[in-house]
């Protein structure tokens, strides 16, 4: 294609060269016929074209053959003012009248032509002859002949083609080369072949459930299929723009640009937990695969829980067994009051717990949560207490996404101060407005100053993997959660020197109602609860207040 190019662009431009040659030529030929009549037509011809007769041996013939021999011209013919030729390379055609019509160099204009005469096709130029006073006695009429005009435009095509030749070939090599380089960098295939490609592959990138993400060598996205889009909450004006531009800075930005290695990265994005793998290209750029892991990170994280519980229920069998044991021992001995007792103490705890929680906490998710939580916590060692300032009106607008938030702090709680000394977790929920307040406390070892920023990083654990090998994603999504409704998760060291997350949610209860209290100071973790005993205004509280912390 290229070479069929080449050849008709240099075929063109010869033809559109020789055209106009022709013509300069034709008028070269002319001008030269003009000035030898110029030349010719003096006023010493004149007189002698006056004071002689037309006659072969005359003056005029003379001079008129010695001008043609030195000019090269084919013919030069002096006429009288009647248009009697005076001279002429044929004597015999001297004192004949001329073949073309003299009139207007008679009438004094110089005339340039291509003619044809008694001696054929010419360029000729004609002039009045006039004597030393300006009369016109005359004309003098030169001709060039045609035939070497047509001989110098055909002397010129060899050189020309020559050149046109010389051209083509440059082209032809520089069409091989860059064909060659295309084959190379399209592999061989033809280019129906690359609109098939092209064609399946946005039906692949379009139908399959990963996203991709395409970079160049700079890190501007080159492509996003509709799956990555959806993953990254992007549109596909994100094609052409840098990559950090588009997703802003963080962990996410990271991966897909390179700056983490390793495979199968997870990074958080929005609400969805992804797996990021990246592979480079040859010219520089990458090709990233995203997997949505939301679905199964909760799973994994509700196996986790799963496998907390049944660990805590096998433990309740054997404390129920020693119950159920105790108390048919009662029974035998006939302690029939003490059995009484025994039953409604153990049943007053689990009580007082519940009515704890849903005194305080008037969402049902939520107080179904901490009340699995604090059995969970009591099976493992650990008093979780909720924080006598705790109030939270049943008007959520996402009671789901705090059950997350809370759960997630529990858990990290609960794995903290598991195995410390007096080990204890403090749950307070309050409200400012239509703030919603979490703080959750434990008696744990705390968080170093230098790491109170990387807990919230994707992938940041300091534990052991679990069943689904993957660790380091609950306090990310927390923070996620807080920031997608404009607040914020932080933590700092607890009144127990443990660690304490707070947690700030604008705009979380749908309106305000009687049921919100005002603001409450939180209360550290080690003071007394008002119910307990020592404590300002309790005198010691019910016996089934004492269980339940």
């Amino acid at each position: 294609m290229q070479l069929t190019i080449v050849t008709g662009v240099i075929a063109l431009a010869t033809g559109l060269f020789l055209a106009p040659l022709s013509a300069q030529l034709d008028d070269q030929a002319m001008r030269r016929a003009l000035a030898i009549a110029e030349t010719t037509a003096s006023p010493e011809l004149a007189e002698d074209l006056t004071d002689s007769r037309p006659t072969a041996d005359g003056p005029v013939q003379a001079e008129a053959e010695r001008i043609r021999h030195a000019t090269g011209a084919e013919y030069i013919v002096i006429m009288d003012w009647r248009g009697v030729r005076w001279s002429h390379t044929s004597p015999a055609q001297i004192g004949r009248i001329v073949s073309t019509d003299p009139s207007e160099a008679l009438a004094g204009r110089d005339v340039m032509e291509i003619d044809s005469g008694t001696l054929g096709r010419s360029a000729r130029g004609k002039v009045p002859l006039r004597d030393a006073d300006g009369r016109i006695v005359g004309a003098v009429s030169v001709g060039i002949e045609y035939d070497s005009v047509r001989a110098r435009l055909l002397s010129a095509i060899p050189g020309l083609l020559a050149y046109a030749g010389g051209a083509l070939a440059v082209g032809a090599l520089a069409a091989y080369l860059i064909s060659r380089r295309l084959q190379r960098q399209t592999h061989d295939l033809a280019f129906s072949d690359i609109s098939a490609l092209l064609a399946e592959r946005e039906a692949m990138l379009h139908s399959i459930r990963e996203g991709v993400v395409a970079l160049d060598a700079a890190g501007r996205v080159r492509l996003l299929n509709d799956e990555a889009q959806r993953l990254l909450r992007v549109g596909p004006e994100a094609a052409g723009r840098p990559l950090d531009e588009v997703l802003g800075e963080g962990r996410t930005s990271d991966v897909l640009a390179g700056r983490v290695s390793g495979d199968d990265l997870l990074t958080v994005r929005g609400s969805r937990v992804l797996v990021a793998n990246r592979m480079p290209t040859d010219d520089g750029g990458a090709v990233v695969t995203l997997r949505d892991r939301t679905e199964l990170e909760q799973l994994g994280r509700e196996l986790d829980s799963t496998r907390g519980l049944i660990d805590a229920l096998r433990a309740q069998d054997h404390e129920h067994a020693n119950r159920l044991h105790t108390l048919l021992g009662l029974l035998e001995l006939e302690m029939h009051d003490e059995a009484v007792e025994f039953v409604t103490e153990v049943v007053g705890v689990h009580r007082a717990t519940a009515e704890q929680v849903t005194e305080k906490i008037h969402d049902p998710l939520l107080a179904a949560l901490l009340v699995g939580k604090a059995t969970v916590a009591a099976e493992r060692g650990v008093s979780l207490r909720i924080a006598p300032a705790t109030l939270l009106p049943d008007r959520l607008v996402d009671p789901r996404g705090l059950v997350t938030m809370v759960g997630n702090l529990v858990d990290n709680a609960l794995d903290a101060a598991a195995g410390t000394p007096d080990p204890r977790i403090e749950v307070e929920l309050h409200t400012v407005g239509s703030t919603v307040i979490l703080r959750v406390a434990d008696s744990g070892p705390g968080v170093p100053v230098e790491h109170r920023e990387s807990i919230f990083t994707e992938g940041w654990t300091t534990k052991e993997l679990p069943a689904h090998g993957k660790r380091g994603l609950g306090l990310p999504l927390v923070r996620r959660f807080a920031e997608r409704q404009g607040g914020s998760a932080t933590v700092r060291e607890s009144a127990a020197q443990g660690a304490e997350f707070v947690v700030v949610l604008p705009d979380a209860l749908a309106e305000t109602g009687p049921d919100d209290d005002p603001p409450r100071i939180p209360r550290p973790l080690d003071a007394p609860d008002p119910g307990e005993a020592g404590a300002p205004g309790g005198a010691g509280g019910s016996r089934e207040d004492r269980q339940s912390r």
